[in-house]
């Protein structure tokens, strides 16, 4: 007995000193900030900075030569492979190197795991035309299940970019033009991303969507209203709605300073005034483009100390950090900055569970990786992003009654465009339109098909056999577009990242194709698969009918079918507006008042007018157009209150019937325009949107809200402030189609 008790408390005893022994930064029940600081204390300046590297192509343990790094990333391991090599690759961190420190495991996400295999979601572009969150929302869960199902934590998405310059190619990358879209989309991509455990990289911190002529990463000129007013929105809305544990900066400069080497930027507005208080990952090397592109640092190691003092804490894809060890050494930068950096990096890692979860997957990938839910759902966001711009007579959906023959021409009518970001663009990996047609058809319909031209060059040899094939038809589809790529399969690439245009027209031969399968008489149906809208004013004009599709994912040509078909009823709206030419740009909804001129006298060839002395100023379809194979009718629309203070909340219910035969979704969109402002505001502004599902010949009263606080601007002395006065609350189906009109008085 006596011995018994000896050997309880031995054991005790044992068990007391083992816990005073522990480190504090691996005590799970202690906050992130006290693991932080511990282990900090104990790191070498060395391994501080490794903290702060990406570790690109990693392939094996022997990569890791002993250290524990920040990051690593590699893009061509396949989603079957990454779960066990990740799992390896952790476990090596943990077991075979000082401090255990584990690395994040990141990939793109913008529309699907970057990893060969993986799920291909439509491009984020026709996410946002879907003008639904909940449909972003269960795509997010799932690619967190991919991504949890490969032992990848962290994803460089999403994209809070305003497509506001169409010559640029990543347009597809966005969720639209508009601030309150984007960052109502972004929130529910993050939220969701990161309730399922996976760390979001918001992008690309800040106004990188407007480059000088459109030319990716060139510089953008804006003032501080501009920037704080538009580029700033979405990314506060999201830093405030979801916290989310990193950002990335962009490569570009406003106002003439990069924002890599921004301290004002990416310390003072991002940190101390949005209220970030993650790690800011770098777009991959931009640290190094301080010296080499911008000219802002004579060296990469005056570029590595300009960016850590303004305030990127990992450099991604460069080494210009390694140069910091000798700088803190030779007493050239105070090392209080690599403390910085690093107590932030780890702060996430301890904050996102990275330290103490399982280094197994949640679940086997070959479960997992596009199973059938997937599949599904990358094909409902398709079927609903999908815009009707016309349809003459009712052409659209086709009556496979009606038809015998129908003709497939044009370059994107058997070519699959995933859209940038992809793992792959081989159509054996995605469904075109021609086989989306040719599988729901079967026999009841003769589908013949001709390439016609490419969708780049000047190139017209395919154009007789593409005449002959459409003369046999009884109706036409053309398929045009741009084609969207991988940055290491760019063949007939115009539209993504690095590819951009000098002009928004159709590139090469497209629309002369189009023209001469118009002279046949017979009915002509244009759609255009893209990732940015294109001036089109002969195919408005001409065409009998036209479908907008931004790149549809893996299931593009099945959701395409859907539609031509009239299995689905189209619902997807215009998240940037279409101009009339190169030469409108730039064409966006929420122009300020004066921006469309004084003179309002629209010329043409015919009778010239002013402002634009040969056209008008509009654009060919503006921001929330779409239309339907139902129609709807605007009834009323009943607001709680119309005096109203900055606390307050505007509800707003409006009464909608569906006039048709068939059940449609519309979505009723809010704008709103301060009447009389001490600085100039834009004409309106998206506040509210609601996407409803509305039965055949039913009323359904759709209510949205939005806070007063929101109706705020930035004054003649920079000062945020809502002011009193009336504001003109414009509901409706578009931007430029009001249904109702109501007031509302701030006090």
């Amino acid at each position: 007995m006596k011995y018994t008790f000896t050997l309880i408390v031995m054991v005790l005893i044992c068990n007391l000193l083992s816990g005073q022994s522990q480190p504090d930064y691996l005590n799970r029940s202690l906050p992130p900030d006290q693991r932080v600081s511990d282990l900090v204390k104990r790191m070498s300046l060395h391994e501080k900075i490794l903290q702060m590297q990406h570790l690109h192509d990693v392939t094996s343990t022997e990569n890791f030569r002993g250290n524990s790094y920040g990051c690593i990333v590699n893009s061509e391991i396949d989603a079957n492979t990454a779960s066990a090599r990740y799992a390896v690759m952790q476990q090596y961190l943990k077991d075979s190197t000082r401090w255990g420190i584990p690395a994040f495991t990141c990939t793109e996400a913008l529309h699907g795991a970057y990893q060969a295999g993986c799920t291909i979601y439509p491009q984020a572009l026709a996410q946002g035309s879907t003008f639904n969150p909940e449909l972003v929302k269960r795509m997010a869960e799932q690619i967190a299940d991919e991504l949890k199902a490969m032992n990848i934590r962290q994803v460089l998405s999403p994209d809070l970019d305003l497509a506001r310059e169409l010559r640029w190619g990543r347009v597809e990358e966005t969720y639209g033009e508009d601030p309150f879209l984007n960052g109502t989309i972004g929130v529910a991509y993050v939220k969701t991303m990161q309730s399922n455990g996976i760390i979001c990289t918001p992008k690309h911190f800040i106004a990188h969507g407007s480059p000088l002529a459109g030319i990716n990463l060139a510089p953008v000129a804006g003032g501080e209203r501009e920037l704080r007013s538009m580029y700033m929105y979405p990314f506060e809305k999201v830093i405030r709605e979801t916290n989310p544990l990193s950002i990335m900066n962009c490569y570009s400069s406003y106002d003439g300073e990069p924002i890599a080497g921004s301290h004002y930027f990416l310390t003072e507005l991002l940190r101390n005034e949005l209220g970030f208080k993650g790690y800011v990952y770098s777009d991959w090397g931009s640290v190094a483009m301080l010296n080499y592109f911008h000219k802002t640092a004579g060296n990469n190691t005056e570029a590595a100390a300009m960016a850590v003092m303004a305030g990127i804490d990992l450099e991604a894809a460069g080494s210009c950090y390694l140069d910091l060890e000798k700088l803190v050494q030779e007493n050239m930068l105070d090392e209080k900055y690599i403390d910085q950096a690093v107590e932030r990096i780890l702060y996430v890692k301890f904050a996102s569970g990275l330290f103490d979860k399982p280094l197994t997957a949640d679940a086997d990938p070959k479960q997992v990786i596009r199973s059938p839910g997937h599949i599904a759902l990358a094909r409902e966001i398709a079927d609903e992003s999908i815009i009707l711009l016309k349809n003459n007579n009712h052409l659209l959906p086709l009556s496979l009654k009606k038809y015998q023959t129908i003709a497939l021409i044009g370059p994107n009518a058997a070519q699959f465009q995933p859209g940038d970001y992809t793992w792959t663009r081989q159509d054996k990996f995605g469904v075109t339109l021609l086989e989306g047609l040719q599988t729901a058809v079967g026999n009841k319909v003769k589908i013949t098909y001709a390439e016609g031209c490419n969708n780049w060059s000047l190139d017209t040899s395919g154009f007789q056999q593409a005449i002959e094939t459409a003369q046999k038809s009884d109706v036409i589809i053309a398929a045009v577009g741009l084609g969207s790529g991988t940055f290491t399969d760019n063949a007939g690439v115009t539209c993504g990242e690095g590819f951009d245009l000098s002009q928004v027209e159709l590139p090469g031969m497209q629309e002369k194709l189009l023209k001469e399968l118009q002279k046949l008489g017979k009915p002509l149906i244009v759609v255009l698969i893209s990732g940015k809208p294109a001036a089109i004013p002969w195919v408005k004009e001409n065409a009998d009918a036209i479908l907008v599709q931004w790149y549809g994912g893996e299931q593009q040509g099945n959701a395409l079918t859907d539609v031509l078909l009239g299995k689905v009823n189209p619902s997807g709206k215009l998240n940037v507006s279409f101009p009339q030419s190169t030469g409108h740009l730039p064409c966006y909804y929420n122009y300020l008042s004066g921006d469309k001129g004084f003179y309002h006298q629209p010329g043409s060839p015919d009778k010239p007018g002013r402002d634009y002395v040969l056209s008008s100023t509009d654009p060919l379809w503006s921001f929330g157009y779409g239309l339907s194979y139902t129609s709807f009718t605007y009834h009323d629309a009943v607001i709680n209150k119309t005096e109203l203070t900055s606390s307050d909340t505007v509800q707003v219910t409006v009464t909608i019937k569906n006039n048709g035969s068939v059940a449609g979704k519309e979505v009723v969109q809010i704008y709103v325009r301060d009447l009389v402002s001490s600085v100039v505001t834009p004409v309106r502004q998206l506040k509210a949107f609601r996407k409803e599902t509305i039965e055949p010949g039913n009323t359904k009263n759709v209510t949205l809200t939005f806070l007063v606080n929101d109706l705020y601007l930035y004054n003649q002395n920079m000062k945020r402030i809502v002011e009193p006065g009336e504001f003109e609350l414009q509901i409706g189906a578009a931007s430029d189609d009001i249904k109702i009109i109501r007031k509302i008085r701030v006090k």
